[in-house]
């Protein structure tokens, strides 16, 4: 070969090389793009190896973070996994500082943008602080196959045209804020693989129309509020795992298809026999279907089916014997069948002494050595009074619906009156609103469409007037001028003072500096949002008066105007300052499940939800019925969070003010002050430690809880409210359980302290 020949050999070979590295770059509007996406989501420190549009952004290694995959010229798949705090978070609608974007960011913007890749098949953006309505436009999308939003701040409905993703196999959006009910997103023509729409708070039935995507082989609703009945899922021939548990499902286990691997159906309120069909479920290696209200036999083909690794049974209410040659699969290495109401021995097959099998068994009627169980008439009475209970509950399900349809007639009635002479009026203010709703974190969307308030205005109360506007002048009179007399205390939100109205209603009034510059219209938005809060365990806003100009320098004050709730505070009777009345532990356990309603009502009655409420014992109070109330709720909509300096017994170091954050953090020393006293609330920092060892300690709580408690209190029941303590207060936010979850515990505790035999107490 010549030197002639080999110059040409070199330079076809470099032409070819050329010419395909060509071809392998983006084509530059793709890399613009992806370059205005960078800028959309603020500059990651994790996009920062995208420089400029000269870079080679398809050639850049990918990395644990960043994957960004092309073809022909295109992107094809993008991953960006960020580090936005995703555990225990308070989300309310608005931007928060190092949590979401900026307050500047548009969801249909960022859509709209990623919509120009149009031969996207795998997007992938993870805990970046996206947040905003997940727009309908998603759909354009149309080349997409897994599509994971996980662990941002999503929320409002799950977009419906996300159904016509024909292409669409992988779709998780869990770890978000989505609310409303599950739309029938998907048919039979669907492509679907996974569906994972854990930890939202989604409502309502499970919809009918996931049962006929046979594609299907994980399915992840847990941690939401879906209620009702569950159908036969047979029809899902390639189902693998299902989980939904933590919700509120209440009907009999459903039939389940032969491959199924993974069955999660706990913390709901399913009732009736474990199916003979699920003895015959060979591929099962996981079954949780503890805290429901299971009855019957637990069935002894569960223990030997050939692959099943782990089974919890616990806290429902099987009874009779288990099999004394019961058969264990040698795989089985976790079996929970505690807090139940068998009878008898405990089978050799389930010994704990076994090295390669754990066994809890404890709060059944077991004979033999097995320890911390009932007497045998625990478990037999909970047997006798099972059938009139049924019929019980039948007659007050009957008289409960008649009860439903005669109130929501009335309400009927009554909403046509009302509205249907002032709709224009209201729909104006709502249009003329939607200028000032993004500097107070509501998209147009959400405002004309949510109507400010999902449910409250069914818990209106009829006794008591709807909220309105006061002149100073009434407020002086109802105060006697705010004598000296009238005046009640003071914390972080101002001054309080007693008041009577002309109409000859009892009120208690707060004087509210507002330093803060609202627009009138913002500010009014905020008080209608707070006045449309109705339910019975809160403490009703009735009115409000505004002394001063909104937006200028000066201070303005704002008066709010609230129903009076006059036989004190929780905290009183707990420290027992208030004489002739005493608490016992169902009277507790009342309270605490009243104001945990409040607390949900709080967290889901509104869209977006209301968060940092000021939850502590001395702010429930009861009526003259006894009835729990919670106040001081949801003001920091409208008021700057203050340091509360000079401020009579709230210092800066107060945990009250710390727990703002954390609502079921602070509801957790709630808890924790119902069963060992007040005195915790003055000595957070030093006594939770020893409390929690104390808890956790198997007989040390016998030694700090209330007297009164243990006197009153089934083991049982207090075992579970301790258990659910302990969780609010963990130091580890992650840890901690949803006010749902709160809220099942002490209603479960409940029942089972309504049932428990007068010689099981303490």
């Amino acid at each position: 070969m010549g030197f002639h020949d080999l110059v040409l050999l070199l330079c076809s070979t470099w032409c070819v090389f050329y010419v395909g590295s060509c071809s392998a770059q983006l084509q530059p509007s793709q890399t613009q793009v992806l370059l205005q996406l960078k800028k959309q989501l603020e500059y990651p420190k994790q996009l920062e190896i995208w420089k400029d549009r000269w870079t080679e952004l398809c050639s850049i290694p990918s990395s644990t973070q960043v994957n960004l995959t092309c073809k022909d010229n295109f992107v094809t798949e993008l991953t960006i996994l960020g580090d936005k705090p995703t555990k225990d978070r308070d989300f309310d609608g608005f931007a928060i500082p190092n949590q979401t974007l900026s307050q500047s960011f548009s969801m249909d913007s960022f859509v709209a943008t990623l919509a120009r890749l149009t031969s996207l098949r795998v997007l992938r953006l993870i805990s970046l602080g996206i947040w905003g309505p997940l727009p309908n436009s998603i759909h354009r999308l149309f080349a997409l196959e897994h599509l994971d939003l996980n662990s941002n701040y999503l929320y409002g409905s799950i977009p419906p045209k996300i159904s016509t993703m024909v292409n669409l196999q992988t779709l998780r959006l869990g770890d978000n804020f989505f609310n409303g009910t599950i739309p029938s997103l998907f048919n039979s023509s669907s492509n679907l693989i996974v569906l994972s729409l854990k930890n939202n708070r989604l409502k309502g039935p499970f919809p009918p129309s996931i049962l006929s995507i046979t594609t299907l082989t994980d399915i992840d609703m847990s941690s939401n509020q879906i209620s009702g009945s569950l159908q036969d899922f047979t029809g899902l021939s390639s189902l693998e795992q299902l989980d939904l548990r933590e919700n509120r499902l209440d009907s009999e286990l459903p039939a389940m298809p032969k491959g199924l691997i993974r069955l999660f159906l706990s913390i709901n309120s399913f009732s009736g026999q474990i199916p003979k069909q699920y003895g015959q479920l060979n591929k099962l290696q996981q079954l949780d279907i503890s805290f429901n209200a299971l009855t019957g036999t637990a069935p002894a083909e569960l223990f030997s089916l050939p692959n099943i690794s782990y089974l919890n049974l616990a806290s429902n209410m099987f009874g009779g014997t288990l099999q004394d040659h019961l058969i264990c699969s040698s795989q089985l290495r976790f079996v929970d069948i505690s807090h139940n109401r068998l009878v008898g021995g405990l089978p050799s097959s389930l010994s704990t002494e076994s090295e390669n099998r754990v066994v809890k068994s404890d709060g059944n009627c077991l004979s033999g050595s097995v320890q911390h169980q009932h007497s045998v008439s625990y478990c037999t009475e909970a047997h006798v009074k099972k059938k009139p209970q049924r019929v019980g509950v039948f007659v007050g399900v009957i008289v409960g619906i008649l009860v439903i349809i005669v109130v929501l007639a009335l309400c009927i009635v009554i909403t046509c009156k009302r509205y249907c002479s002032r709709g224009m009026s209201e729909q104006h203010l709502l249009h003329k609103t939607v200028q000032d709703s993004y500097s107070a974190g509501f998209s147009s969307e959400l405002i004309t469409n949510a109507r400010y308030v999902s449910e409250a205005a069914k818990l209106g109360k009829e006794d008591l007037p709807m909220c309105r506007s006061y002149s100073l002048e009434e407020l002086k009179e109802a105060t006697n001028n705010f004598d000296n007399s009238t005046f009640m205390g003071e914390n972080i939100y101002g001054k309080l003072y007693r008041g009577k109205l002309d109409s000859g209603i009892q009120v208690v009034i707060r004087c509210l500096p507002l330093s803060k510059k609202y627009s009138i219209r913002n500010f009014k938005l905020r008080l209608n949002l707070l006045a449309k809060l109705r339910h019975p365990n809160l403490v009703s806003l009735l009115g409000h008066c505004i002394d001063g100009v909104l937006g200028e320098n000066t201070t303005t004050k704002v008066f709010l105007i609230y129903e009076c709730v006059s036989n004190g505070s929780f905290q009183t009777y707990l420290s027992g300052d208030s004489p002739g009345k005493v608490f016992n532990w169902s009277e507790r356990l009342s309270v605490l499940i009243s104001i945990a309603k409040a607390v949900h009502f709080l967290h889901t009655g509104t869209i977006p939800g209301f968060f940092k409420n000021r939850i502590k014992t001395n702010n429930i109070l009861l009526t003259e019925n006894w009835i729990a109330k919670l106040s001081d709720y949801g003001l920091s909509i409208i008021s700057e969070e203050t340091d509360a300096c000079g401020v009579k017994g709230e210092s800066p170091n107060s945990w009250q003010m710390k727990s703002l954050e954390d609502d079921v953090y602070s509801f957790g020393f709630i808890l924790l002050e119902a069963l060992v006293g007040p005195s915790v609330s003055s000595k957070r920092e030093v006594i939770v430690q020893n409390v929690m060892a104390s808890f956790n300690n198997q007989d040390g709580w016998k030694e700090i809880v209330d007297p009164v408690v243990q006197a009153t209190c089934s083991r049982e029941s207090l075992l579970i409210v301790i258990s659910i303590t302990n969780k609010c207060i963990s130091p580890e936010s992650c840890s901690r359980p949803s006010i749902e979850d709160v809220l099942w515990n002490l209603q479960y505790a409940s029942q089972v302290q309504a049932t428990a035999d007068g010689d099981q107490r303490i």
